[in-house]
């Protein structure tokens, strides 16, 4: 196994306590890389690197204009790693290599689009109410960022963090999970082939407790970029408001896909499908609720069926898999408690509903694709966020009762809405309480597009010009130009 080390002001070390913990491949259930097990010294460390090149290496001399160069190379040397890449993060969260060899390929473009906008980061001159006085504004990065990604699409969650924090001139201390770290490791030697000074990107690896909440209750760190479940995301929420730090927190979801009677019922049920079963259902924008119309009820749900018992599972790393593992262990059986769950809460079990056991799924940790009709809106099925293939099919009488059931759960990251009326699209994606809302598609993002959640789905955006500004703090300048001196004692 390849035994790994952390990347601290531009130098690979080893954990300051001596220890490392294994990182398991979910299609073989076999531990294959060795991972470096942080702490708060390493916090320390990695932290002080980043520090210091924020307010004394050559990050700071750089001009907005080279900053934006060096992330269009990093793209480039990305785009030129894609594959090997791919080949890691699959190892290590057992997605399909189809899928992450296609999210490698359109990471560089998150760090050619902010390369781009790293020298468009433009103050304003205010024509101030305030006689022979000249005010303007000058937006300036905020310092250390700590950027804490999740397992289930490592490289690219961070892009959405790293590309715009850098952009702006800030510098980054990186935490992947513990359940993903190889291809963070991996990742990171880019930053010096780049040509990144020493210190800009630091990555340190280890577990919640003993490097992400030291990390976050750091003094020296400005801001919190965490993507992961809601109820980690409040404690982080807790955590960095003690020092009263700003926050983008990117949660969970209960997403709806809404399908009307008029809808193209052969791309609806592929975008169902798409919804749920692509990335095993691990994905925080994954479809879990359909709400289908009544009168296109029992159709809809036959042909969904259909189609999905055709799903093909096995080797991640095959082109045809097109339903790979569960990441964790831990994940695996969530994922079959809330099956469990569901059964005693009444729901109908019409498709998987258990472990899948098939040759081609080895000794990995696979459920099987897994479809309830009969869900009612007030079931923790309907409620609670499975992060696994299974779909909870819930009938709806019109619109109102669609946005109803739809808007019912604490989530709002994202929802879908097949229909061919685009009085009824616009509508919809008007009422819906959700950051991202698909029409007659799912599963669709952009470097160029804002991507966040409402409720405790989230809080600020990711990706799209929006971005930026999350990791920017806005200084006012006042220049006194009449030459005469106001009254001391009375507000100017």
């Amino acid at each position: 196994m390849n035994k790994y080390q952390m990347l601290m002001g531009g130098a690979w070390v080893d954990p300051a306590g001596g220890a490392w913990f294994e990182s398991v491949n979910p299609f073989t259930a076999q531990p294959w890389a060795l991972v470096p097990r942080g702490t708060k010294e390493d916090v320390d460390r990695a932290v002080g690197a980043a520090k210091t090149a924020f307010y004394d290496g050559d990050w700071r001399k750089l001009t907005a204009t080279a900053r934006g160069a060096l992330l269009r190379k990093l793209g480039d040397l990305i785009a030129a790693d894609a594959d090997r890449l791919a080949t890691i993060e699959t190892t290590d969260n057992g997605k399909l290599f189809a899928e992450m060899r296609a999210q490698l390929n359109y990471i560089p473009q998150w760090f050619y689009y902010f390369g781009g906008l790293a020298d468009k980061i433009e103050g304003r001159v205010i024509p101030i109410d305030k006689p022979g006085v000249f005010n303007f504004t000058r937006e300036e990065p905020l310092g250390v960022i700590a950027a804490i990604t999740p397992w289930n699409s490592p490289l690219l969650l961070a892009a959405w963090k790293l590309a715009p924090a850098l952009a702006a001139g800030n510098t980054v201390v990186w935490k992947p999970s513990e359940y993903s770290s190889v291809s963070a490791l991996e990742f990171g030697a880019l930053f010096e082939k780049a040509g990144f000074p020493k210190g800009v990107v630091n990555i340190i690896t280890g577990y919640g407790n003993e490097v992400g909440e030291p990390l976050v209750t750091h003094r020296d760190v400005a801001k919190v970029a965490f993507t992961g479940g809601d109820r980690t995301g409040e404690q982080v929420y807790q955590m960095a408001a003690r020092g009263i730090k700003p926050v983008t927190l990117e949660l969970g979801g209960k997403s709806a896909n809404i399908v009307f009677d008029d809808a193209d019922l052969d791309s609806a049920v592929k975008g169902v499908v798409s919804g749920i079963f692509a990335a095993t259902g691990q994905t925080c924008i994954a479809g879990s609720r359909a709400l289908l119309h009544r009168p296109i009820h029992d159709e809809f749900v036959e042909r969904l069926l259909a189609l999905a018992k055709t799903a093909r599972m096995g080797n991640p790393l095959e082109l045809s898999t097109q339903v790979g593992p569960v990441t964790t262990r831990p994940q695996y059986e969530k994922i079959l408690d809330y099956i469990r769950i569901a059964k005693t809460e009444g729901a109908e079990c019409r498709l998987g509903g258990g472990p899948a056991e098939r040759p081609e799924c080895g000794s990995g940790w696979f459920v099987e694709p897994t479809v309830f009709t009969g869900v009612a809106p007030r079931m923790r099925i309907a409620n609670e966020e499975v992060f696994g293939p299974v779909l909870s099919i819930i009938p709806f009488e019109d619109e109102d009762e669609a946005v109803g059931v739809a808007n019912s759960t604490v989530y709002g990251l994202a929802a879908g809405v097949w229909t061919t009326s685009i009085r009824r699209a616009l509508m919809m994606s008007e009422r819906l309480e959700a950051g991202t809302v698909w029409v007659n598609t799912y599963r669709a993002v952009s470097y160029m597009s804002p991507f966040g959640g409402y409720k405790r789905s989230g809080i600020g955006r990711e990706s799209g010009s929006e971005a930026i500004r999350e990791y920017l703090q806005t200084k006012s300048v006042w220049i006194d130009i009449s030459g005469n001196s106001p009254n001391p004692f009375v507000l100017r």
